[in-house]
C-alpha cells in the first residue's frame, strides 16, 4: 500500500512543507502541487491537513503569510519560510536522514557471517 493511501507517515507534513517552501514563498494550493509533483504523485496533502500545518507553523514562528494574488488573479495567502523555520526544518531532515538510513539498514540483506 503506497504511503498516499495510507496517509503521510507521522512527523512529515511539517518537513515537506517546510522543504517546499525553501523554493520560496508559495500560497497553499501551489505547496501541495509542488509536493505531489516532487514525489511524482506518491504524497498527497489534503487541504484540511495542508492548511492545518501552514497555520500551526504560522503560530510556532516557522513560517509568515502575507496576502498577495495568485498567478491566476485571485487572492491568496502565500507563506514563507523564516528563520526559525529554517532551523526547525534542519532539525527534522537531520533526523529524518538518520531514521531513514536506520531502516535502510534494517532492511538490507544480512552479510553471511559464516
Amino acid at each position: 500500500m503506497s504511503p498516499n493511501a495510507r496517509g503521510l507517515l507521522p512527523g512529515t507534513v511539517d518537513l515537506i512543507i517546510l522543504q517546499t517552501l525553501t523554493q520560496g514563498p508559495r500560497h497553499g494550493f501551489a505547496v501541495s502541487r509542488s509536493i505531489r509533483a516532487r514525489s511524482k504523485g506518491v504524497l498527497e496533502l489534503q487541504d484540511a491537513a495542508l492548511y492545518q500545518a501552514l497555520h500551526r507553523m504560522e503560530e510556532s514562528g516557522w513560517v509568515e503569510a502575507e496576502w498577495g494574488i495568485s498567478e491566476k488573479g485571485k487572492r491568496a495567502k502565500y507563506y514563507r519560510l523564516t528563520p526559525a523555520g529554517r532551523r526547525q526544518l534542519d532539525r527534522e531532515a537531520d533526523f529524518w536522514r538518520s531514521y531513514a538510513g536506520a531502516v535502510a539498514r534494517i532492511l538490507s540483506p544480512v552479510p553471511d557471517e559464516g
